[in-house]
């Protein structure tokens, strides 16, 4: 009976040395001195794709689970009213550069001509209302003609030289062109309707919606038919680069990371295929991960979060899924 109450002793005694010392490894109190393994979850951005101007779908040409390439026309709108704006703004802005061109161009030698002719007029008529002035006021003082008519000859010489005046300052007018201020004031209309014009080629060229990446249609929002402004989503796109990993280092293994180290990181579905990695960003800020440890020294353990760019991710790597992240062993560098 001894013998045996000796031997279930040391087997105890052996069973709690093993449990003690494996104690570490489990609680991750153990460091391996050859590499470190990290545990994260793949990131893969997403975008939410929309039209810039507002409208009616008219047509949607991928679904979901479809894969894009960069520059693909995945959706357009009704384009008719978009148009018919284009045309409209292009006719104004055609309008104003005629005018502005016909301000620059000033007269045509027509028209100052025309307007010499009835200036010579207009001297004619002067001359004969001053020439029946000085025969009245001839005649008046031998009572050959009545103060009335000696009046009517002043008015009509003053009449005359008013229009005459009137005559020259129009040919001078125009033989002097448009004012600077007017040519102006044309151009800036004439470059505002430009503008316009343009905003409404650009809104034309908007109803035709563009995959800006590559990846692949997790959601289609909207259907053909439905009216949708600027803020309406109508398809969710997954990047299908970049790919990164978030993982998180304790506070004694960050000196063993740095940005640019080339990492290997496996997933669950394919433990054997591993994927090259660089570590592109360690968060400046730690966390704290509360643990359900006795002693009050590990309560909570410092951790860092790291950010890891997959070079070749393929189709494999899905969003948020487990992956092991392998960091090279001392002796092999960095």
């Amino acid at each position: 009976m001894k013998k045996i109450a000796l031997i279930t002793l040391l087997i105890a005694a052996g069973a709690a040395g093993a449990w003690w010392l494996d104690l570490p490894a489990r609680l991750g109190w153990a460091e391996d001195n050859r590499s470190t393994v990290l545990y994260g979850n793949v990131d893969i951005r997403q975008v939410s794709l929309g039209f810039r101007v507002s409208g009616r779908i008219a047509e949607l040409r991928v679904d979901e689970g479809d894969a894009i390439k960069a520059g693909d026309v995945i959706a357009r709108l009704d384009a008719e009213p978009f148009q018919q704006a284009l045309d409209a703004a292009e006719a104004d802005a055609e309008a104003l550069r005629a005018t502005l061109a016909k301000l620059k161009a000033g007269a045509r030698p027509t028209e100052i001509a025309q307007a010499r002719a009835a200036h010579d007029e207009r001297l004619a008529e002067l001359q004969n209302a001053e020439l029946a002035y000085q025969r009245a006021q001839r005649l008046r003082p031998a009572g050959t003609i009545s103060q009335a008519e000696l009046d009517q000859a002043i008015a009509t010489r003053a009449a005359a030289t008013a229009r005459a005046a009137s005559a020259r300052e129009a040919l001078a007018l125009l033989e002097e062109g448009s004012r600077v201020e007017d040519i102006a004031t044309a151009e800036a209309q004439a470059n505002a309707a430009t503008a316009k014009a343009a905003s409404a080629r650009t809104a034309l060229k908007d109803v035709e919606l563009v995959a800006p990446s590559a990846g692949v249609i997790l959601s289609r929002v909207r259907e053909v038919g439905a009216v949708v402004s600027p803020a309406d989503t109508v398809y969710v796109l997954s990047l299908t680069e970049p790919v990164w990993v978030r993982a998180y280092v304790a506070e004694p293994n960050l000196g063993r990371v740095h940005p640019g180290m080339k990492v290997k990181v496996t997933s669950d579905t394919n433990p054997g295929h591993g994927y090259e990695g660089t570590i592109g960003f360690i968060s400046p800020v730690a966390e704290f991960t509360p643990k359900s440890v006795e002693t009050p020294e590990l309560r909570t353990d410092l951790v860092y979060r790291l950010r890891i760019v997959i070079a070749k991710p393929g189709t494999d790597l899905r969003q948020g899924m487990p992956v092991t992240v392998h960091l090279p062993s001392p002796e092999a560098g960095t």
